[in-house]
């Protein structure tokens, strides 16, 4: 698995991609920062999330739920 991009390069990235002009695509910029698409198009997203304009798992939702899990595991041990 590759290693996980540091959170200040990843706000940076996004920072870009909001302030892109109209004749940037998503694309063009995450060749420009050595990611894939793929990538930057979930991190736009999961963006969204935690900011209250789309619908999913906050990732604070997430890591509270994870972590919820982990002490579960460790009471049932």
């Amino acid at each position: 698995m590759p290693e996980a991009f540091p959170k200040e390069s990843r706000e940076d990235v996004l920072r870009v991609a909001r302030n892109r002009g109209p004749d940037t695509s998503v694309e063009q910029i995450a060749r420009d920062f050595g990611i894939s698409s793929t990538c930057l198009q979930r991190w736009i997203k999961q963006e969204a999330v935690d900011e209250g304009r789309g619908v999913g798992v906050s990732t604070d939702q997430s890591a509270e739920s994870s972590e919820l899990r982990r002490q579960n595991r460790l009471l049932e041990q």
